[in-house]
């Protein structure tokens, strides 16, 4: 077939350069027509000889995409534990690669791979491109805790190994993990962190070989369980010698040095107003009315940097830890506690170093001047939350502690501003997000007793208000300034994952003319507010949020879509946060040394990788602190087997539904438990319905649920629907298909973010980072 060659190559670059892209013969005559001329026969003509050719497939109804077989990609292995996995690519638009169980070259989770696409997606039927893996470039698991069975004396001299470990995650428990005779001899149930020497390979598909690093104690011992979550998770728990002497030659007190070149504000009555339990605390606030009838807003922050010092021992420590990590029972902090208890933490009644962000502001809420400086202060009142609620309640009767009735009336206008900030972040399309909070209260051993929902008053979202004002007003004031920064950022949504939510929530009558490819948060904010107080609340605002991206540390200024601010920063928690002590650094670096070249050169050496190790230490925290809860709740849970509970279905997949009883507990009904019909899942409107009685399961449903199982060691909870007036003799083997939905379920497309149970939760906590005023 003769063949229009510039004509050829035109349509193929278009295929070529929107890969995700599918084309009507209509659509690309009118493309293509604004740069050539050509008979629309020869279009015709083109698409059939690349569809003989391969290189574009098409649903035979005239709608034509590249054809993606036998290109080599890169990008990260997510494993299964039923042996195949997926490769995530590293261009977040592109679909994951499906890897069946004998063409994964033995990779195991985390690994990065080359795969080679031996099939490419089809649009027309939902499923994702298939992979074989051709090498594995990178292990990403070095180091793993699990439990210990020692090996007997005979297979100890036939083999040469103590024992074996397996691992609590669920993608590598399959594996026997041989442990070579190094000298550290565990006990049998010991949990111990073990270094991978050998992967697995053909000869030994399901064995791998260790050393171990360490032993955590016997995993019924109080507190092991968790301590493995947190060693598994990499979260630095002990201090290097020369940091812990560094951090113990520094002075508990303000020296006459210290104060050189700083305000003294001992005399302003700044408070700090934080949880009943805190212990460290970085910032604090004072407000005052000025003659002209603005506020004077001062947000006081611990000078941490002033005492931690750039490459010295504490620093180099703290930059690996990258934050704190705050679990149900303990904290492990980014500075020993002698600083971020001490010294740095801003306690009532002494003098400490801060950095001061004083702000005029009118009463509706504008920021009008601002003063970022170093000074001295003295914290007039150490408030919490509930007493300062109590004290703002009208209902209440006035404080009984004096300095909650001597503070009353600052808290008062306190309170008034933040009402204005807020209607300020509003009006500009801040999307606020609520849900009640849940913390889990332990006893002495580790033990879950309770599980208590708060909701946020005034005063933690006033607080919250203060602190985003702040954040915002140096990263604006460094933006200006044109000097090497670093930035919290939260980027624009992608295209695809807009297109699919605006699908979804049109579902309820909720129809959004807005661009998904340039959506701005103002829109999404109108869909919240429409469906507030609504049963739709939370589901949409459950897709909103897996439809957002993650927040991220970045040398760019690329904006907080999520609080619709140009210029963002993390200013105000340094005690806990590498990223906000980095800030510290270059104010005072750029107040004391100038904006000169050097100094600039200096630090944008340096902000690629605070940014990369601020934002992956964030991660691996939010990782410990999900896993440590998932494992409470399900211990929690643990003795409520065969009991009913309230519940409302908070996700539904193509296996099951996750539901979510009214404590946030979270757990499964597996699509093997809904005995009653044989179900069908419609991922665009995320329901499962019946196939003979029509019954229809959707989010934000309310419905009855019986708890019919709680692995704590896999951190899971069963359950199934509760009908009192069901036979006792279920058929157990309807809707078995579901045992296998995991390859069907994760090759639909748009489903990146919402595989399984592991997602709920990231989503439940980037929801509470999001609206938390330490977190944002």
């Amino acid at each position: 077939m003769a063949q229009n060659e510039r004509l050829l190559a035109e349509v193929f670059e278009t295929f070529r350069h929107n890969p995700q892209e599918q084309f009507d013969v209509d659509h690309l005559e009118k493309d293509l027509s604004k740069h050539n001329k050509f008979e629309f026969s020869d279009l015709v003509k083109t698409l059939t000889f690349l569809e003989h050719e391969k290189k574009i497939i098409t649903n035979g109804q005239g709608k034509y995409q590249l054809n993606q077989e036998n290109i080599i990609v890169e990008g990260l292995f997510k494993a299964n534990d039923k042996g195949f996995g997926f490769v995530r690519l590293d261009d977040e638009k592109a679909e994951d690669v499906f890897v069946d169980k004998h063409n994964t070259m033995f990779a195991i989770d985390g690994d990065r791979v080359q795969v080679t696409i031996i099939a490419g997606s089809n649009p027309w039927n939902g499923k994702g491109p298939e992979g074989k893996v051709n090498e594995i470039l990178a292990h990403g698991v070095e180091n793993l805790v699990g439990e210990f069975h020692p090996y007997s004396d005979d297979l100890v001299k036939k083999y040469g190994y103590i024992g074996y470990v397996t691992s609590e995650n669920r993608k590598l428990k399959r594996f026997k993990i041989n442990l070579e005779d190094t000298g550290l001899k565990p006990q049998m149930g010991d949990m111990v962190q073990v270094s991978l020497k050998e992967y697995p390979t053909e000869d030994h598909p399901d064995e791998m070989t260790a050393v171990a690093i360490k032993t955590l104690g016997n995993k019924n011992d109080p507190g092991v369980d968790i301590m493995s979550i947190v060693v598994d998770n990499e979260i630095r728990t002990e201090w290097p010698t020369d940091a812990m002497e560094q951090a113990n030659s520094i002075p508990d007190h303000v020296t006459p040095e210290d104060k050189k070149g700083r305000i003294d504000i001992t005399e302003q009555p700044a408070v700090t107003i934080d949880g009943d339990d805190s212990k460290d605390f970085d910032d604090a606030v004072v407000l005052w009315k000025l003659p002209n009838g603005n506020y004077h807003l001062g947000v006081h922050i611990a000078d941490v940097s002033h005492y931690v010092t750039e490459n010295s021992p504490l620093d180099q420590e703290a930059f690996k830890r990258g934050n704190s990590t705050y679990l149900v029972d303990r904290v492990i902090p980014m500075l020993p506690f002698r600083l971020s208890n001490g010294i740095c933490s801003l306690n009532e009644g002494v003098e400490r170093l801060v950095l001061s962000c004083d702000m005029e502001i009118t009463p509706d809420g504008q920021r009008v001047k601002y003063d970022i400086h170093p000074s001295v202060m003295k914290s007039h009142g150490r408030l919490t939350y509930n007493k300062v609620n109590q004290t703002l309640d009208p209902k209440q009767e006035d404080p009984k502690e004096e300095k909650y009735r001597k503070l009353k009336p600052m808290l008062e206008e306190m309170a008034k501003l933040h009402e204005a900030l807020y209607k300020q972040r509003h009006l500009r399309g801040a999307i606020d997000f609520e849900e009640p909070e849940a913390k889990i209260k332990v006893d002495k051993d580790g033990k879950p007793v309770d599980i208590i929902l708060r909701e946020r008053g005034t005063a933690e979202k006033m607080i919250e208000s203060f602190m985003l004002i702040a954040n915002e007003t140096v990263a604006q004031d460094y933006y200006k300034k044109n000097v090497p920064f670093l930035y919290r950022v939260h980027e624009t949504p992608d295209e695809e994952k807009m297109k699919s939510f605006f699908e979804f929530i049109s579902a309820f009558g909720l129809h959004i003319t807005a661009d998904p490819a340039h959506v701005n948060p103002k829109e999404l904010q109108k869909v919240v507010a429409k469906t507030e107080g609504t049963p739709e609340e939370m589901v949409v605002q459950m897709m909103m949020l897996r439809s957002l991206k993650q927040a991220h540390y970045s040398p760019d200024p690329l904006g907080h879509f999520g609080l619709a601010a140009k210029d963002y920063t993390h200013f105000t928690s340094p005690i806990r946060r590498y990223s906000d002590l980095m800030v510290h650094r270059m104010i005072h670096t750029y107040a004391d040394q100038g904006k000169g070249e050097k100094v600039q050169d200096h630090f944008k050496s340096q902000l690629p990788e605070v940014a990369e190790q601020t934002s992956s230490q964030e991660r691996r925290s939010i990782d410990a602190e999900r896993g440590v809860n998932d494992l409470k709740m399900t211990e929690y849970m643990a003795d409520k087997v065969g009991q009913v509970f309230d519940a409302i279905v908070s996700s539904v997949t193509s296996f099951g539904m996750f539901i979510q009883l009214p404590n946030t507990v979270e757990g499964l009904i597996h699509i093997s438990n809904l005995n009653d019909d044989y179900y069908n899942f419609n991922e665009k409107s995320m329901t499962l319905t019946g196939r003979n009685s029509h019954k229809e399961f959707k989010v934000g449903m309310p419905i009855k649920v019986k708890l019919i199982r709680a692995d704590v060691e896999q951190h899971q909870l069963d359950f199934e629907i509760y009908d009192p007036n069901a036979p006792k003799n279920n058929n157990r083997d309807r809707n078995q298909h579901g045992r296998n939905f995991e390859r069907s379920y994760s090759r639909n497309r748009n489903n990146r973010n919402s595989r399984g149970k592991n997602n709920r939760f990231t989503i439940r906590k980037r929801n509470q980072a999001q609206k938390s005023s330490k977190n944002r």
